[in-house]
């Protein structure tokens, strides 16, 4: 696989880090978590399914579990240790506590120079904000995404998906990914800082017009993403479901409005988002509304134009075709895992389903980096680790 032989250390909790570190996992990383005494929180989040939460079960496959007392002195040299072995290293602290704790990039640099080191916080490692306090709603609110996720009622909206946490996760994931190929012709590491709401910004490419362009918020109801455009927009059928039409370019408008015999209306669709377009927003609300979502499934399925029904999740997840992209994956006990987005087509990722139990590995961790059965009895005295 793709990551073979990279070795990770991972000290981050929740979201962010827990799930890029399980993705290079599934591409072939030896994934070590060191888990706080309590144990990674999200064990014990949510609903559980054969005695796992769903979300450790999304974010923990296939890794390792140690436990380590880094304000013991026992533990702290035993985390050094590990770091001479390790190529990887994330942490999701607040800013400045890796440091207090003496466990910082420049003290793991001075045992392996060629560590690349990452941290993941939610303002970055500097500015006014690096110590404030914040999770996923918190930076969305203070980012502009909840202002542009407004609802119907002209309010902001309560965010369905924790963007911010996987904007990290996945900046983090390219950023570790090209430090590690740097390092294969330096022979050197790098330390990330990565910030969630840098992450976050960063995925606004697409909507930044009024306030570049003409310094000014969105009226979010009239631009192209967000219910200005006729054909990329929602649509309330007769039985109380929804269909989207999601692509605004004006041959889709063509091809729809050709199949219901309005094409005096497609001049207005080639003008910009927003009051211009309403004349053909309303056509469609009002025509969506005279039949159940079956007869617009019908009645769409030979016009070249990008729509899609509403979903429940528990039925989109289920569907077949993300059953042929193997996204939804089942284990030998019949417990559900989410699949590998990344394909491959030589050295595709293998999943590894074990879930670690809290602390499991750390004695033969410990044991693989030299330590005697004497001294790991002494340890765990001292209370170096938590088994």
């Amino acid at each position: 696989m793709k990551l073979s032989g990279v070795k990770v250390l991972d000290l981050s909790m929740f979201l962010p880090g827990p799930h890029l570190t399980m993705m290079m996992a599934d591409h072939g990383a030896e994934v070590i978590a060191l888990e706080p005494p309590g144990g990674e929180p999200v064990r014990q989040v949510g609903l559980k399914q054969d005695q796992h939460s769903v979300w450790f079960r999304n974010v923990f496959r296939g890794k390792r579990s140690i436990n380590l007392n880094l304000k013991n002195d026992q533990g702290k040299q035993a985390f050094f240790e590990l770091c001479k072995d390790v190529d990887i290293i994330v942490e999701a602290f607040r800013p400045g506590v890796i440091d207090r704790l003496g466990i910082g990039y420049e003290a793991v640099k001075a045992v392996n120079p060629g560590i690349v080191y990452c941290s993941i916080s939610a303002y970055g490692q500097t500015g006014n904000k690096r110590l404030a306090p914040a999770h996923d709603l918190s930076i969305q609110a203070d980012s502009g995404a909840v202002f542009i996720n407004e609802g119907l009622d002209g309010q902001p909206a309560q965010p369905a998906m924790p963007v911010a946490d996987m904007a990290g996760s996945l900046m983090a994931f390219s950023g570790i990914l090209m430090a590690l190929y740097r390092k294969q012709q330096t022979g050197v590491g790098d330390y990330l800082d990565i910030s969630m709401q840098d992450s976050l910004i960063a995925w606004y490419a697409n909507v930044m017009g009024p306030a570049f362009a003409e310094n000014r918020s969105p009226v979010v109801k009239d631009e192209r993403s967000w219910g200005g455009s006729a054909m990329y927009n929602i649509y309330q059928t007769s039985d109380g479901k929804h269909l989207t039409l999601g692509g605004s370019e004006t041959k889709f408008a063509h091809n729809l409005l050709s199949k219901f015999e309005r094409l005096d209306l497609y001049e207005l669709c080639t003008q910009p988002p927003g009051k211009a377009q309403q004349p053909v927003t309303q056509f469609f609300r009002e025509t969506f509304a005279t039949q159940p979502l079956a007869y617009w499934q019908q009645f769409l399925a030979d016009v070249d134009v990008c729509w899609a029904p509403v979903r429940g999740l528990n039925e989109a997840i289920r569907d077949e075709h993300l059953q042929q992209r193997q996204m939804l994956l089942t284990d030998a006990d019949g417990n559900h895992h989410l699949g590998v987005p990344i394909k491959y087509q030589n050295e595709p990722a293998q999943p590894n389903f074990e879930l670690p139990g809290f602390s499991q590995d750390t004695q033969k961790v410990l044991q693989k980096l030299g330590y005697s059965d004497a001294q790991i009895a002494a340890m765990a005295a001292d209370k170096a680790f938590l088994s």
